[in-house]
């Protein structure tokens, strides 16, 4: 095919579309079925009514192929779970009386049985469940899911492209099953994978799909020998199937590096790049192996993980250059618009010039249109498009809120001392301990406690005007004084105050520092039916006053024990928000990372004596290259330390993070210099502990001992043998008891018995220490 023809073929289509709706139906219906309050038939009338909403919404704005298989209940590496029969053991039975529950039972776990691990989606606020799978697991498949939302589509008359999990990415996320050694490595098992993936795509033909996109996101990360050999004879396997439909490829987040040559060969029909995050070198890799002729290239130029506006007229020629790279290409988000919110058209409070600058997912829709409609008809066709894009990107640009003199000249006086405490950690333990006068084995919680419905509702009724400030300080101060008392009467050793005045851990704060631009729509996607709303990171940093110091030192005021200081630090402020995409990041860190100096500084004036600034998103962000991690890793790292350099030595910092792969920042983690660190556990079993112990971490930790994700409360005795296996890598005088993380999604019954647990484990565990 000519560039010409290429171009005149393109056409529009996006990977995966916000499962929530306008008003999160989604997240109501599915917690209103927990509760028993909505029928299962309810429930999927609510589903289906969602996907129906979003394929009308596509077509309307000119998507040409829309997807399906995409939308899920809870986690879409869940959905393919079930697809391949990878159901736990421990699950099976559950499964077996009703798919639903035993569905959510995997993702949540029962009173009975555990959950799936969860971690999170490459590098990305979203958490997926990880397959659990060992020698002995036997595949089989159920492609029910794919085939009735496949014809769900089709029966509206649309054309549809099936998406699934690639087999490859699949068995890259999996972990060993419980009970099988540790050094197992699931992707031994393609072999037995790959016929049922063979069986889900003919099904698939046979309802009615041209297409199938394949991800294999996994793929852009480093990969050995072995694993691209693997990545290699999956697709020429399944490339040389005869009843199947043609078969796309897809790849995001990064470049796709080594894989590149080897799908480009592969019997597939089409792939799927990112020309956003890793344009560049996707270009160069596509012509160094001779562009994919007489294949299919689906471009992926618009940001599909951010909310500010495409450069048009960029990805245009970008587009441009590619067409004389492939058969046909079509225009499409870098990945799944599962990562933005639906609509910025509903964000009304935003003034209406700063709002032209943001695209969510239905705005990105629009964008791709365009740019599939001025690459096959060319740029006059969009001429009205280009000038009014140019216009809102000179108008961003130009905005006096994206500068700040005075934050920029404070930033670059900053020298390496502002990043180091005064004293060595060996030091400052000693003090910590004669001032604070802990036990061994030290109970605390995260930091958050149960916002119950009368919290939120407070809220709202404070913002509508329903309820004066005055009487919600009270509602405030009164839920501070229960969880106070509640933890004091527990026996928990470090307090915390609840956070019941915080919407988010990120937004409550990103509310009080200039810069910063708050949604009240934005909602996206954590993990199940939890959903946030990100702030934008919009202009310079700075913290007019304090934040946090008021509430903190009024629960103070109630309690002889510490009361923690809970701050967000500046890794995880950036990583959950959409943050500017006009300077580095690094530089953005440095200006949250001294704003929050000053908010430390403030607590431990006010006599706080534990301040613990949260660090959930510092796996999180690393980068899926080992090549990039060094750069990443220097200015994150120094962006904690300046945060918390400042205090004295008695007064001790702690940091939290969880539900990520910790053991390769381990090395980053013991560089933050924090007096303690709280971590994620629970689920994967004392795991970190033990990466911890490997690299001789020298300071004290708290891996979690209480899943707080799901709804079920560990007994004492399983918290306590949790606390044991923890104690054979970490000593009794460095080792902390903690839940894995913030308790904000709990209801209180289970969190007071888990919590009570949780202290009685600490004193059985205790009990059994040698005398001193």
């Amino acid at each position: 095919m000519t560039t010409k023809s290429a171009a005149a073929a393109a056409r529009a289509t996006v990977y995966g579309y916000p499962r929530q709706g306008q008003n999160r139906e989604l997240k109501k219906a599915v917690e209103g079925y927990w509760k028993g309050r909505v029928t299962a038939d309810a429930l999927q009338d609510t589903a289906a009514g969602l996907r129906r909403r979003n394929w009308r919404r596509l077509a309307e704005a000119g998507v040409h192929e829309v997807p399906t298989g995409d939308f899920s209940y809870y986690d879409h590496v869940l959905d393919a779970t079930v697809m391949v029969g990878a159901i736990p053991e421990r699950h099976r039975a559950a499964v077996d009386a009703d798919a639903l529950d035993g569905y959510f039972a995997m993702a949540r776990g029962t009173q009975e049985v555990a959950p799936l691990e969860m971690t999170k989606w490459f590098d990305t606020n979203y958490h997926y469940l990880v397959p659990e799978l060992g020698p002995d697991t036997v595949f089989a498949a159920d492609s029910a899911k794919q085939v009735a939302e496949l014809k769900e589509a089709l029966a509206q008359g649309l054309t549809a492209r099936p998406v699934l999990v690639g087999p490859v990415t699949y068995l890259l996320l999996a972990k060993p099953a419980p009970g099988v050694p540790a050094d197992f490595e699931p992707l031994t098992l393609l072999d037995r994978l790959l016929p049922v993936y063979a069986e889900v795509i003919a099904d698939l033909r046979a309802a009615g799909a041209e297409w199938v996109q394949l991800d294999e996101p996994a793929l852009v990360q480093d990969r050995t020998p072995a694993e691209l050999n693997a990545a290699e004879r999956a697709y020429r396997d399944l490339g040389a199937l005869t009843d199947r439909p043609k078969l796309l490829v897809a790849s995001y987040f990064d470049r796709l590096g080594d894989a590149l040559p080897l799908l480009a060969k592969a019997p597939v029909e089409g792939l799927a790049l990112d020309f956003t995050e890793a344009a560049a070198a996707n270009l160069d890799a596509l012509a160094a192996v001779g562009g994919l002729p007489g294949k299919r290239l689906v471009a992926g130029v618009v940001n599909g993980r951010n909310i500010w506006i495409n450069d048009l007229q960029k990805s245009l020629s970008t587009l441009g250059t590619l067409l004389g790279l492939a058969d046909r290409v079509d225009v499409a988000a870098s990945c799944s618009l599962l990562h933005v919110p639906l609509d910025a058209a509903a964000e009304r409070d935003i003034e209406p010039q700063i709002r032209r600058w943001l695209a969510f997912a239905r705005q990105k829709t629009a964008e791709i249109v365009t740019l599939a409609k001025g690459l096959a008809q060319g740029t006059d066709s969009i001429s009205g498009e280009l000038a009014a894009n140019r216009a809102d990107l000179a108008s961003r640009a130009g905005s006096p809120i994206t500068r700040d003199p005075a934050v920029r000249a404070r930033s670059a006086a900053v020298t390496d001392a502002d990043a180091r405490r005064s004293q060595p950690y060996a030091e400052r333990a000693a003090a910590q301990r004669a001032h604070l006068g802990l036990p061994l084995l030290p109970t605390t919680t995260i930091g958050s406690f149960p916002q119950t419905a009368e919290l939120r509702t407070a809220r709202a009724d404070l913002r509508a005007g329903r309820l004066d400030t005055a009487g919600y300080e009270e509602r405030i101060k009164a839920e501070i004084q229960e969880v106070v008392s509640f933890q004091e009467k527990t026996g928990i050793d470090v307090l915390v105050h609840g956070e019941p005045e915080r919407n988010d851990m990120v937004q409550y704060f990103a509310e009080q520092l200039t810069g910063y631009l708050a949604t009240q729509h934005g909602w996206v996607q954590s993990y199940g039916t939890r959903y946030v709303r990100p702030p934008i990171l919009a202009g310079d940093i700075s913290r007019p006053e304090s934040m946090t110091v008021r509430w903190t030192s009024y629960a103070q005021s109630l309690s002889d024990r510490p009361v923690k200081g809970m701050l967000t630090g500046p890794v995880t402020m950036l990583a959950w928000s959409f943050v500017r995409d006009d300077q580095p990041l690094g530089d953005t860190a440095r200006q949250v990372a001294l704003a929050l100096r000053d908010e430390v500084g403030d607590l431990e004036a006010a006599g706080t004596s534990v301040i613990q600034v949260d660090e959930p998103a510092l796996r999180e962000t690393l980068p899926l290259r080992a090549a990039d991690r060094a750069a990443y890793l220097a200015w994150a790292t120094e962006a904690f330390r300046l945060t918390t350099a400042g205090v004295r030595p008695d007064t001790q910092i702690h940091t939290h993070m969880c539900y990520a792969e910790f053991g390769d920042i381990v090395q980053a983690i013991d560089d933050l210099d924090a007096d303690v660190i709280s971590l994620e556990a629970a689920r994967s079993h004392m795991q970190v502990a033990r990466e911890l112990a490997a690299h001789g971490y020298p300071r004290e930790a708290g891996p979690g001992v209480y899943d707080i994700h799901s709804p079920r409360v560990p007994s004492a005795d399983e918290a306590a043998d949790l606390l044991r296996t923890g104690l054979r890598a970490i000593p009794a005088e460095r080792l902390w008891v903690n839940p894995d993380c913030g308790l904000k999604t709990r209801a209180w019954p289970e969190t007071r018995a888990s919590l009570e647990n949780l202290v009685a484990a600490a004193r059985t565990v205790r009990g059994e220490l040698p005398a001193s």
